[in-house]
């Protein structure tokens, strides 16, 4: 395509030189043009004047006659239309010989391509292996967050400012009630400062946890990358090697965040950091590990080559860009726009802000001494549907703080390219869309370590049973992050996912596409999250009103809020 670039070039010249030769051809005979004669005379042309100021008009053979001025600028357009007639016939021509020497110079370097492909690769199964494995590796690629493509419409801005509106009447609201009820303005934030405590443990924690995650498993690839092609049992290298690191794992980035937690009885949000901390370096090391270790198994040797290890800039990368898929290199922006991680990080403050305010007006009144109330079915119901409203709030709040804002500033501060962290969740007609768009950082671990790792560890066969594995494993990590972080077991989270989810998915599955099925999604979405919120605010009040006297296991897994009346 180059050589057929410079064919075009070397064309155009030639017209140039053509075109004023067969002016001079067709001078003496030339018929009448349609192109206006330039104001500026052509160079040498002379004009005389005669006594009665009629103009002296050049023809297009050089000569110069006295004609009429309308009749010179007609015969300048008819030759002007005959020479354009035969620069684009030129034009054509050569142009046609180009592409057809660019296609030709295409289809030989394609059929050499092809034949390069067989060559290196004559059976038809390894060709299968490399495109199952092409077909599972995720591709980064530079693009925006979904809700700052939708932000540029000032329809979807506006209900962006609904949400602000409605903060700032919670706001007005709580005013006005210090104000009438004790004369004066008085900002309690006891409930955020208890929620945010011993914040200092949680620093410390992480830190020994980062510090692990980034020298432990990378030294352990080092040391085991290093030696694996040279050692006489590969094999047994390879099973101490993991046996060492899953141990150090489950003691460092396993029991110690439990530890922690249990220990100094940190308060909900502190061990909720903690226990997200854990689980997002477990799954970062296990991405490094998965991805680096094929790539040492089956590096070419040859020649003293040696094996390339990830370099160490690399992974101290991935630790903290928002994905948990490791890649040696990602696409990256220019530049870092500070006022737009700025505007992040405010926008994740008002809506911890926000959550606080839906808690304290909401939720506090309703189920604070709802225990002391006989239990029926009718107050829970309507608890339930009460509790929908800000269960919404809270679900919507959370996502575009932590998917939103909180993984778009650190991904502007690294100039972290790959944006989609999300995908238009709101849309789905069915569930299974919906755990695929809500939080595509997980769905991209679940799938690619989990799924198809599955699949490809049981020869491509039981989809069904990976599937489930999937959503089994998600949910106990949900319920595990909410049990830590309350300080009580209560599977409601475990339920609702593992049970209703996997049955939502095969009941809504992606064939429905009705906005009817959206309608569903909405109402079971809403349905669900009231159903959270009422259940763990009571047994949050239950552990309080009623303390177990004897430690059992029975009386720890079970619900105190069944038992639990004043």
């Amino acid at each position: 395509l180059f050589r057929s670039t410079r064919h075009v070039s070397a064309g155009s010249h030639s017209l140039l030189r053509v075109l004023p030769a067969r002016e001079a051809t067709a001078s003496s005979p030339c018929p009448p043009g349609v192109m206006e004669a330039p104001e500026t005379d052509p160079p040498g042309a002379r004009q005389r004047k005669t006594g009665d100021g009629a103009g002296s008009t050049l023809t297009p053979n050089g000569n110069i006659d006295h004609v009429d001025p309308n009749t010179g600028r007609i015969q300048w357009r008819r030759h002007m239309e005959v020479v354009k007639a035969e620069l684009l016939e030129t034009m054509q021509g050569q142009m046609g010989e180009v592409l057809d020497k660019a296609m030709q110079e295409a289809v030989q370097s394609y059929s050499k391509s092809i034949e390069g492909r067989r060559a290196s690769k004559p059976d038809h199964g390894s060709r299968i292996q490399e495109a199952a494995s092409v077909e599972k590796k995720k591709v980064f690629v530079e693009r925006k967050s979904l809700l700052d493509e939708l932000m540029e419409v000032e329809h979807f801005r506006t209900i962006y400012h609904m949400f602000v509106a409605t903060l700032c009447v919670f706001i007005i609201s709580t005013v006005a009630v210090d104000l009438i009820d004790e004369g004066r303005l008085v900002l309690d934030f006891d409930l955020l400062l208890f929620t945010f405590g011993k914040f200092q443990t949680v620093v410390i924690s992480w830190l020994c946890m980062f510090l692990f995650t980034l020298l432990v498993p990378y030294k352990a690839l080092q040391v085991w990358g290093g030696a694996v092609h040279t050692t006489r049992s590969p094999r047994l290298l390879s099973v101490a090697m993991g046996l060492l690191l899953i141990t150090c794992q489950t003691c460092i980035l396993g029991l110690y965040p439990i530890y922690v937690v249990v220990h100094h009885k940190l308060p909900p949000a502190s061990s909720f950091i903690i226990v997200l901390e854990q689980v997002r370096f477990l799954m970062k090391s296990h991405s490094f590990v998965r991805e680096a270790v094929p790539s040492i198994l089956h590096a070419d040797l040859t020649e003293g080559k040696k094996v390339k290890l990830p370099e160490f800039s690399s992974y101290l990368y991935f630790l903290f860009c928002p994905t948990l898929i490791f890649r040696e290199s990602y696409p990256r922006t220019q530049h870092i726009r500070w006022k737009y991680v700025a505007k992040n990080f405010a926008q994740f403050l008002g809506c911890v802000f926000y959550v606080y305010f839906i808690l304290v007006t909401l939720c506090i009144p309703v189920f604070k001494n709802m225990n002391k109330q006989p239990f029926s079915s009718k107050t829970l119901i309507l608890s339930i549907f009460h509790a929908t409203l800000p269960g919404t709030l809270v679900l919507l709040l959370s996502f575009f703080a932590f998917l939103h804002c909180w993984l778009n500033a650190f991904a502007e501060m690294l100039r972290f390219a790959d944006r989609m962290f999300y995908k238009d969740w709101w849309n789905s007609t069915s569930f299974a869309n919906y755990y695929r768009t809500w939080n595509v950082v997980v769905h991209d671990w679940l799938y690619n370590y989990v799924y198809q790792d599955f699949l490809w560890l049981s020869n491509r066969k039981f989809r069904s049973a990976a599937m489930f594995l999937a959503f089994f494993l998600s949910a106990s990590v949900h319920e595990y992050a909410f049990t830590m972080s309350l300080g009580y077991f209560y599977p409601v989270m475990f339920c609702l996912f593992a049970i209703f989810g996997v049955l939502f998915n095969f009941v809504l599955n992606d064939k429905r596409t009705s906005p009817v099925w959206n309608v569903m999604v909405w109402t079971f979405l809403f349905i669900g999250q009231g159903i959270q919120v009422c259940l763990y605010c009571q047994e949050w009040y239950a552990q309080i009103h009623c303390p177990l006297k004897e430690k059992s296991f029975w009386g720890l897994v079970t619900p105190r809020s069944w038992s639990c009346r004043m």
